[in-house]
């Protein structure tokens, strides 16, 4: 028995490598997409910390079954590229989708997310979340809201026992002129 080619013990050591730094790996069908359309989906995913790979199905699956999360190897089939994701899952997850709505040759197989396995539906439902900033913004605003009511509450207070105290002083005023 031979032993493998340092070249391919490296690239198995590598997907290992982004396998395990990754947050989320998503897997997609790239069959008939040029090379420029691949170049061009790699530098839309890189500001979401996204790379773009592609690896021979064999070593990918090497490498995932002996590290990789459960789910991933059966999606190692045909022409397949790996996105590893080490960001905003959604917001890479909607730049696939929008790519994949306008090159339909590629095709969303699935992926892993916090070790449980996706399938397109799920990863396209992704697509469909808010941004992080996004959900930390409706955050914020459903943590100050109860603040904005008790500050209007407290706020409204004095100005309303200085109404009460006014309308007081015109009745016994009003009183006053009677009597007399």
């Amino acid at each position: 028995m031979t032993s493998p080619k340092p070249q391919k013990v490296a690239v198995v050591e590598e997907v290992r490598g982004h396998l395990r730094s990754a947050d989320a790996v998503i897997v997609t069908e790239y069959r008939g997409l040029k090379v420029k359309d691949l170049a061009s989906l790699r530098r839309s995913l890189a500001p979401f910390r996204a790379e773009y790979r592609i690896y021979k199905n064999t070593l990918a699956r090497l490498a995932v079954s002996e590290t990789g999360p459960q789910g991933l190897a059966e999606l190692l089939e045909g022409p397949t590229a790996l996105a590893f994701i080490q960001g905003d899952v959604a917001a890479v997850s909607r730049a696939l989708r929008d790519f994949a709505r306008a090159n339909p040759l590629l095709a969303i197989k699935g992926g892993v997310l916090g070790g449980a396995a996706l399938g397109p539906d799920a990863v396209v439902a992704l697509a469909d979340l808010p941004s992080r900033e996004a959900l930390l913004a409706r955050l914020a605003g459903a943590l100050t809201a109860p603040l904005q009511g008790l500050a209007g509450s407290l706020a409204a207070l004095p100005r309303n026992f200085a109404y009460g105290l006014a309308a007081l002083a015109d009745r016994r005023r009003a009183q006053a002129a009677q009597s007399s």
